[in-house]
């Protein structure tokens, strides 16, 4: 279980993953296409933190860290099916955590056929790769976005989850689906994991965090979409690297008591589970600001938006399953995590 394959190293969660996992000894294959949806300068500057320098990138080309002995990217899409095969049956991997993804809610608005393309085709080539070249696990991100209009708190895995309200949610909930047909047709092991507001150090410059740290730090107004009605259950992503780490060694197995007479979505007879991975504890969007002006000792200038189409109001992470099955409960307060990034941007930014 020493070789993983991590998709989306050049992303986010990706990049704090890979690096966690070098450090505890494990064989680290990155895969990224280092498409432009967001600053590339950024993702490059993510991998060269694991030694992998921007000049010797090249498409479907293995190239391997300078820092680190197990660790080597390749550039690559998820839609290349025959590259995506050609890879896996030249590595030989026994766990894949795919956390490359068309990212964003409202970016699905203008721009559909990203998403389908690269979360629905690009997921069923992994998947078929994976039937192709067996491998122990699977772990794939979902999202809290699937729970769509239901307003049942806090989100359980166990709820019906029907009526996604982007195209971006109804893509992870495909995900769902595809990976539990996998697993109980060809005995694929998948965990599907739904991240609740990921927030952290080298975070997504389209998300709420960065985009408020930067304009308050600038002097301009910040965008409050619903009037600050809105509560989130902001993660910090050493808690859903953590949670990765632990599932990686242990990877599912069919649910002996599943009753197909009253089916638990989350779970199977086929050796497939759904988790929340999230603070379990929600955060008004009014007090997160207050938390950055504090940790940025600036007062922000707000600017009050109607909600947009695509977000939810709140969310809200029972995590009960992820405690049952792993002994796991994220738990970083939202002050301690958001000192973290602002550290970290000041100093990545020079300001």
């Amino acid at each position: 279980m020493k070789r993983v394959l991590v998709t989306g190293t050049a992303g986010f969660i990706g990049f704090h993953l890979a690096n966690k996992l070098i450090d505890q000894g494990f064989h680290v294959t990155g895969l990224d296409i280092i498409n432009d949806y967001y600053d590339v300068d950024l993702k490059y500057g993510r991998l060269e933190q694991a030694g992998i320098s921007r000049d010797e990138i090249a498409y479907n080309q293995l190239v391997s860290s300078a820092k680190y002995d197990n660790y080597q990217f390749i550039q690559l899409k998820l839609e290349d099916r025959d590259a995506l095969h050609e890879l896996f049956a030249n590595r030989t991997f026994d766990v894949v955590v795919n956390l490359a993804a068309q990212a964003g809610v409202r970016y699905s608005l203008t721009n559909p056929e990203a998403y389908v393309d690269c979360n629905i085709t690009g997921f069923l080539n992994l998947l078929e790769a994976c039937r192709h070249h067996p491998v122990k696990n699977l772990i794939y991100a979902s999202s809290s976005s699937v729970y769509g209009l239901n307003k049942k708190m806090p989100f359980s895995v166990s709820s019906n989850v029907d009526h996604p309200v982007s195209l971006y949610a109804a893509s992870k909930k495909s995900n769902e689906l595809m990976a539990h047909t996998y697993s109980h047709l060809f005995g694929i092991p998948t965990i599907g994991l739904r991240f609740f507001t990921v927030y952290g150090p080298w975070g997504r410059p389209d998300m709420a965090l960065f985009l408020f740290t930067k304009a308050i730090i600038e002097g301009k107004p910040i965008q409050v979409f619903n009037h600050g009605n809105m509560e989130r259950d902001f993660t910090y992503v050493d808690d859903i690297v953590g949670g990765i780490e632990k599932m990686i060694l242990q990877p599912p197995v069919p649910g002996e008591d599943w009753d197909p007479l009253s089916p638990d979505p989350s779970a199977s007879s086929a050796p497939y589970k759904i988790h929340n991975i999230g603070n379990s504890s929600p955060v008004k969007l009014t007090d997160f600001i207050e938390a950055i002006e504090k940790a940025l000792d600036k007062t922000a200038e707000k600017e009050m938006m109607p909600i947009q189409p695509g977000d939810v109001e709140k969310t809200w992470a029972d995590v009960s399953s992820l405690k049952r099955d792993y002994g796991y409960n994220p738990g970083t307060p939202v002050e301690t995590g958001i000192q973290k990034f602002v550290d970290w941007y000041r100093e990545y930014y020079k300001v």
